[in-house]
């Protein structure tokens, strides 16, 4: 049997845009990225601290250090710029593996977007 676990989460980031006429998506600045270990293309829910909404959306690279997190697409009606946000994404392995498996989590700085 396989179970869907928490892979990566990146805990309260402030939203730096809102892109409406975009294809769908979110931006990520790079270095978080790799602070979460998640990649371009990945999965993600976006969840959203001020309103409660979720969503389901895959990543885009941002500029590195850009501290950017845009959301685009039809995801920009569910976030306002200066939202705070948790994005999250989870794997799916065996019961044995979860067990043993540790999470990547990162807290940024939630008004800069910096790893301080």
């Amino acid at each position: 049997m396989q179970i869907e676990v928490l892979k990566s989460k990146i805990h309260r980031v402030r939203v730096t845009g809102a892109e409406l006429n975009y294809i769908g998506s979110i931006t990520i600045d790079k270095t978080l990225m790799d602070a979460a270990n998640i990649m371009a293309g990945e999965k993600v829910q976006v969840v959203n601290v001020n309103n409660g909404e979720r969503l389901e959306t895959y990543v885009i690279e941002g500029a590195a250090n850009s501290c950017e997190i845009t959301l685009n697409g039809p995801a920009a009606r569910k976030v306002q710029k200066g939202d705070v946000v948790i994005i999250i994404s989870y794997a799916s392995m065996p019961v044995a593996d979860a067990k043993l498996f540790k999470p990547t989590l990162i807290f940024p700085n939630s008004s800069t977007n910096t790893l301080d």
